[in-house]
């Protein structure tokens, strides 16, 4: 998920100059710069970055703007089972990009949406991040309270043992930040990490796993970074053994979000969702080893200077499923460029698709349904749904 920048941020230094460019170029100069901040030392703080314990300041954009929201609500539901408006090739980002119209079903609304995975029942398990709970949606159609408080759970996904994967902000009095894991059966939660080389995580954002059981994870700093934490983003890989390795960090990755693996885990893919002017706003692409580790760093798309990815997630054929874009801008220096909506990418990088979502902020996206064709979309207070051609998988 994404807030709003912190202002203060900007005392690391302008990243524009850097990102004006080509994607490869900005990125390389982001780097250098990054790197240059991180050699200067002096004396200035870590990034400044509002997280999840700061989501109730969207959702006071998200509340300014009900009566909107409810009109739009009022004409999804009027129209569910009808096939609602593509985006034309002209105002997409490719005009090679695929026009079927999908149905799209509103499957329920509460307040801020995040996280949705589906367990072995077929139900779908979600974020509320405004009231700090993990919801459950049942295939029958029902929508109840799996656990409040949460812990500030935002990213969730099953694990191939159907154990439910999480991860934790802290909410700043009794919890610390952390990836835990949830025996569906028992009910026993198991903390999976709460730290790296001695000091705590920040705002754990979004997890996924590769064949081998290992989960990785994003992890960003808050506003205000305490002494005990980690003071760095980063990307990091919890092993079967319980070890935790840290993959990547700054200036590699500046504000990493989703996180996903390819089917043949030969790929790791990350959003960078930096919101201030000039920040990288793309989808990195690593080649990811058998011991897990990551090398080859290439960008596979850049939204700049639209509103980026947020979460994502893969289908069998290696195909990325995009939760990315606006449907009106929010204060931040992102632009209307990335129209609001899955973007569906080849692993070659082309957009086979654009699925609009007429919400705001869409936020995730995870397969489910009996033969893994149903997305379940998370977008500002609502669980959306939309069938696909192909099979997805459940990272």
């Amino acid at each position: 998920m994404e807030n709003k920048p912190n202002e203060s941020r900007s005392a690391r230094g302008n990243y524009s100059p850097g990102w004006k460019g080509g994607g490869m170029t900005r990125l390389r100069s982001w780097m250098i710069m990054g790197l240059l901040t991180v050699i200067s030392g002096c004396g200035e703080s870590e990034p400044q970055f509002v997280g999840t314990a700061h989501v109730l300041r969207v959702l006071d954009r998200i509340e300014a703007q009900q009566t909107d929201a409810a009109e739009r609500l009022a004409a999804i539901e009027a129209t569910v089972g009808e096939n609602p408006p593509m985006v034309s090739a002209e105002d997409s980002e490719s005009g090679s990009v695929a026009e079927q119209a999908r149905p799209i079903a509103v499957e329920t609304t509460v307040a801020f949406t995040e996280g949705p995975t589906v367990a072995e029942d077929g139900s779908v398990y979600f974020t509320d991040l405004g009231n700090n709970r993990i919801m459950r949606w049942s295939t029958d159609g029902q929508l109840s309270t799996y656990r409040q408080p949460s812990n500030r759970a935002n990213g969730l996904i099953f694990d191939t043992e159907w154990r439910l994967l999480a991860c934790e902000g802290g909410d700043g009095d009794t919890g610390l930040p952390r990836i835990t894991r949830t025996d569906m059966n028992t009910g026993e939660i198991e903390v999976l990490a709460d730290s790296y080389e001695g000091l705590e995580l920040h705002q754990p954002n979004d997890l996924t796993f590769d064949g081998q059981g290992r989960i990785y994870f994003t992890d960003r700093p808050g506003p205000n970074p305490r002494p005990e934490q980690t003071g760095v983003h980063g990307v990091y890989r919890i092993d079967p053994d319980g070890t935790v390795a840290r993959i990547l960090t700054e200036p590699e990755v500046m504000r990493p979000n989703g996180i996903v693996i390819s089917p043949d885990d030969s790929t790791l893919y990350v959003i960078e969702t930096e919101q201030s002017e000039g920040g990288p706003r793309l989808i990195l692409a690593y080649d990811l080893s058998a011991e897990g580790s990551v090398s080859n760093m290439r960008v596979f798309h850049d939204f700049y200077p639209g509103r980026s990815g947020d979460g994502m997630t893969i289908d069998s054929a290696g195909n990325l499923y995009v939760a990315a874009g606006l449907n009106r801008t929010r204060g931040t220096s992102e632009t209307l460029d990335t129209v609001a909506g899955i973007h569906v990418f080849s692993p070659a990088g082309e957009l086979l698709e654009h699925i609009p979502i007429p919400e705001d902020s869409i936020t995730n996206a995870a397969f489910g349904g009996p033969d893994l064709r149903t997305l379940y979309v998370t977008a500002g207070k609502t669980l959306f749904s939309v069938g696909v051609d192909t099979e997805g998988t459940r990272r």
